[in-house]
């Protein structure tokens, strides 16, 4: 039987960055998902993947947009309207 693993105080654990400016604002857009609804997460998520997806993509001498990534809207799901 495996022991139980503690929680790591929020404050204690250190963001991961890769220097790369497009991936960084979207691992900063994940990690705010904490405080938010868990209803926004798999918008958030499914945002995240084609920002990361764009930045796989994109031409790597081509300069960064100061955009900050984009989280998803609140709201229902599509298709879930009543």
């Amino acid at each position: 039987m495996e022991e139980p693993v503690e929680a790591t105080p929020r404050e204690a654990v250190t963001p991961v960055r890769t220097g790369v400016a497009r991936v960084d604002r979207v691992l900063e857009a994940v990690e705010q998902l904490e405080d938010r609804p868990l209803e926004e997460h798999v918008g958030a998520f499914e945002v995240a993947h084609d920002e990361l997806r764009r930045a796989l993509d994109a031409d790597p001498d081509a300069p960064v947009p100061d955009a900050p990534a984009r989280t998803a809207p609140a709201g229902p799901p599509p298709g879930d309207r009543a």
